[in-house]
């Protein structure tokens, strides 16, 4: 489709900020036929905070609306169409540790109202079945049913929900959890597999400009759009003259707003979740969460698979995800919250080893309140991190997209990854750049439908390593 609908008169649309709603912005625009620029500063895309699973239904966040989860659902649909290599096909469990407040029950009616929303979406259309069927969605499992799986071995290629349970059924601490537990299809999204997928269509359509390494270091709004003035990494200054600009610069959106002169209010904060390896695990192990009080010693402790034994850690303590000072809001002067020097650094210039260190000893030891056995695992890598912004003043808003200055300014702020490409259809309709005419997300993609699964794997390989992580991370995992 893009090739068929570009012309000179095409609008130029400039797109700042490489992370996942900058380029999926940015292939979404450019797939459709749009003359497109993305301005990024660092030297690959996606590379922004640690994403662990595709929020498919929100059922994590127990302090959202059940309208943020359906949003949160919708979006992440749209999101493995749109990205179909890029899924790790295991479950999620949620358990509730007596350590929390919470019940198990809670969850209960929202899972219902989530399953019949995904079904009225595959009744609508067959496509949107990306998650499993949808009478598959979630499956509560009382203790006595755990006990009889933990007696069974699981099979070389975990098909069932049951038997992705199996390993959880034998190494949590089974007295230490409230009943029942849920298994719910949130997959895994391996965000080097995303960053592969954007590159490799960008790199490859005609109409899309993509420069890396080039920072963005003046704005003036002109009668027919923006005048950008970059620079890049050798010094050299340029201009572009543009009809549109796109602010999608994640925690630092602020910095372009202050330069556009549109103001803005806006949170940020800084989490990390650490990379190690479990030698002993010789099974496939579902994601599991453990809920517990957000910013207390007895957080929620999260764990993501990945091949070989490795795992991502999540706890959100203050010494371990989350950090004190790590949340930040903007001021009168300035539409970007300033971060302490300190966590600036570690975004800026890497993590001091002995840090890394020690908090993911302290990761694996609350890991290991739930699975006494994690104990034995160790470090494995550079921990994943970043700033996540979150607009307006509600730190626990999940599901937000883009919103509008003047006729020529969008700003993308979302807080999760599966909220861009609807953040991208919202512009173009608000700007009216196509007319969709109920066309398919398949059928607007086609770069993006042809990619290779394989190479998409490999260049992922590739980025993990150039940025200093295990291939482990880009690898499939799962069905």
């Amino acid at each position: 489709m893009q090739s068929d609908n570009t012309k000179v008169d095409t609008p130029t649309v400039a797109v700042i900020g490489g992370g996942i709603a900058g380029s999926t912005a940015a292939l979404h625009l450019a797939e459709i036929g749009i003359n497109v620029v993305l301005l990024e500063k660092g030297k690959t895309l996606i590379s922004g905070p640690p994403i662990c699973h595709l929020h498919a239904g929100g059922n994590l966040y127990r302090e959202i609306s059940t309208s943020q989860c359906i949003e949160l659902l919708k979006q992440s649909i749209e999101s493995v169409r749109l990205y179909p290599h890029t899924i790790n096909r295991r479950p999620t469990v949620i358990a509730v540790p007596y350590s929390d407040g919470g019940s198990p029950e809670e969850l209960y009616e929202r899972l219902i109202t989530i399953q019949r929303c995904y079904q009225e979406l595959v009744d609508s259309d067959p496509s949107n079945e990306v998650l499993g069927k949808p009478c598959d969605y979630y499956k509560f499992y009382g203790r006595d049913e755990l006990e009889e799986l933990a007696s069974r071995t699981q099979p070389e290629h975990p098909k069932h929900v049951d038997d992705w349970m199996i390993p959880f059924a034998k190494s949590a601490d089974l007295e230490s959890l409230k009943f029942p537990v849920v298994a719910v299809q949130e997959h895994g999204w391996s965000v080097f597999r995303i960053a592969a997928s954007a590159t490799l269509a960008l790199e490859s359509i005609n109409n899309c400009e993509l420069l890396t390494e080039t920072q963005v270091i003046g704005l003036d709004n002109t009668e027919t759009g923006w005048r950008v003035e970059c620079m890049n990494a050798q010094g050299q200054q340029s201009v572009l003259d543009v009809d549109y600009l796109i602010n999608a610069c994640g925690y630092e959106t602020g910095n372009i707003d202050d330069l556009a002169q549109k103001p803005r209010n806006r949170l940020v904060e800084f989490k990390a979740a650490y990379v190690t390896r479990w030698d002993e695990c010789n099974e496939l192990w579902p994601e599991v969460i453990f809920h517990g009080p957000r910013g207390t010693p007895k957080g929620m402790a999260q764990l993501t698979p990945y091949p070989n034994g490795v795992f991502q850690l999540h706890g959100m303590t203050k010494d371990i995800t989350l950090f004190d000072d790590g949340l930040v809001a903007s001021g009168k002067q300035s539409s970007q919250p300033t971060l302490p020097l300190r966590l600036r650094r570690k975004i800026q210039q890497g993590w001091d080893e002995p840090v890394v260190l020690e908090r993911t000893r302290r990761a694996i030891e609350h890991m290991a309140n739930f699975v006494p056995d994690y104990k034995t695992a160790h470090e494995f890598g550079t921990p994943l991190f970043g700033a996540q912004q979150i607009p307006g003043s509600d730190e626990t808003l999940r599901a937000a997209d883009v919103t509008f200055e003047g006729q020529h300014y969008a700003r993308i702020e979302v807080v999760k990854g599966s909220s861009a490409l609807e953040a991208a259809t919202k512009l173009v309709e608000e700007w009216s750049l196509f007319d969709y005419q109920g066309a398919s997300i398949e059928s607007m993609h086609p770069v993006s439908m042809a990619l290779d699964p394989k190479v998409i794997e490999s260049k992922a390989e590739e980025l993990a390593k150039m940025r200093d992580y295990p291939p482990e991370l880009a690898n499939v995992y799962g069905q």
